[in-house]
């Protein structure tokens, strides 16, 4: 109930929005391969946001 208020950092809501993004782009594998590959790029776009983030902390 105390962790409804806790903020995420950054790489947990970059790790997210990958994960939901990929789902996104299985869903639409089947029915929309344009869609698809859009959402794949948008992943991959994220997952270098998250290398980012990742180098910098360093």
């Amino acid at each position: 109930m105390f962790g409804l208020f806790k903020k995420a950092n950054p790489k947990d809501k970059l790790e997210k929005k990958y994960r939901d993004l990929m789902e996104q782009a299985h869903k639409y594998s089947t029915t929309n391969r344009k869609l698809s590959d859009q959402k794949v790029q948008e992943a991959e776009e994220v997952m270098q946001e998250l290398e980012r983030l990742a180098k910098h902390q360093e």
